[in-house]
């Protein structure tokens, strides 16, 4: 048995309960995963929100998408994207249904070696925001000498978008709070605070002009902003205000009704996104962890939307 999260109704943080599972052993083309670390994600929060629907057969729902941690168990033919998986091989699971949880099943398609540079919150928090930040640029053709405007770049997709795109040769302006600009900055952004007059100020820091912009907030002053600033709707893109998305022409990216999921940008990401962060060319930042059982409290933290970087949850 192992313990996992689970929402119980649909509704907010406090219809999640922690309940005792069964975790068989793996079947063909599975490994069990004994968890480290489980990256936190608002769309965690959204599943059950009642965002997406509230089919009552979707309940009791487990939750998560990213986890790292020690393999204990491989079914036959257990290969990943790096080769085959063997048991006490230090791993990062994305996707992975459920990973909210002491230890789960996963795909073995699903899993990746976990670099030993990383610490296990790191391990556990690289995948969902590097992944989605990674689809954001593909799909705005984010490149050198391009400028990309980023919204909500403090956040934990915000600042793995940062990084990426100025490890393209893109010069980046990031939206974020005054206290939040000196990161920034050290990232490589030009920071840029977000309220009335951001677009002029947008034009003060990029007289050339923005060929790009990314919504990581989901506000009408983004989607207004971008759309304004950007010329080409194509190269606008939204992970977060999918109904203003529709209307305004541009891009919708993600879980969202109407959006693309990326797939197979998403999963193609998981090899260098580990890489790179292995090797120090991609930070993790962690706002800060909480033990399994305090998953409620965790969602309070993040339905804020003022985080600075990724929350983890540790077993």
């Amino acid at each position: 048995m192992s313990e996992a999260v689970v929402a119980r109704a649909y509704g907010g943080p406090e219809v999640l309960s922690v309940v005792d599972v069964a975790v068989p052993e793996p079947g063909p083309g599975q490994v069990r995963i004994e968890v480290r670390a489980v990256g936190v994600n608002p769309v965690d929060h959204k599943l059950y929100s009642g965002a997406f629907g509230t089919d009552p057969a979707n309940l009791p729902m487990r939750l998560g998408a990213e986890a790292a941690g020690v393999v204990t168990a491989v079914g036959a033919g257990a290969t990943g994207p790096a080769g085959r998986i063997e048991v006490g091989d230090e791993v990062i699971a994305y996707r992975a249904p459920g990973a909210y949880a002491a230890a789960f099943l996963a795909p073995a398609s699903s899993v990746v070696p976990k670099p030993a540079g990383l610490s296990w919150e790191e391990a556990g928090g690289l995948m969902v925001a590097g992944a989605t930040a990674t689809h954001v640029l593909e799909a705005t053709g984010v490149r050198e000498h391009d400028t990309v405007l980023v919204h909500g770049a403090a956040g934990g997709v915000g600042l793995m978008a940062v990084q990426l795109a100025v490890e393209r040769g893109a010069t980046v302006l990031g939206t974020a709070s005054p206290a939040k600009h000196d990161l920034l900055r050290d990232l490589g952004a030009i920071p840029v605070a977000y309220g009335p007059g951001l677009a002029d100020r947008v034009r003060a820091a990029a007289p050339d002009g923005v060929h790009a912009a990314a919504d990581l907030v989901g506000t009408d002053e983004a989607v207004d902003v971008s759309v304004e600033l950007v010329a080409d709707r194509s190269r606008v893109a939204t992970i977060a205000a999918f109904e203003r998305g529709v209307r305004a022409g541009i891009r919708l990216l993600g879980g969202g009704p109407g959006a693309d999921p990326g797939t197979d940008i998403r999963a193609a990401a998981r090899l260098p996104l580990a890489e790179a962060a292995g090797a120090g060319r991609l930070r993790v930042l962690i706002a800060g962890s909480h033990p399994l059982r305090e998953a409620a409290a965790a969602h309070r933290r993040i339905m804020t939307g003022h985080t600075t970087g990724k929350i983890v949850l540790v077993p």
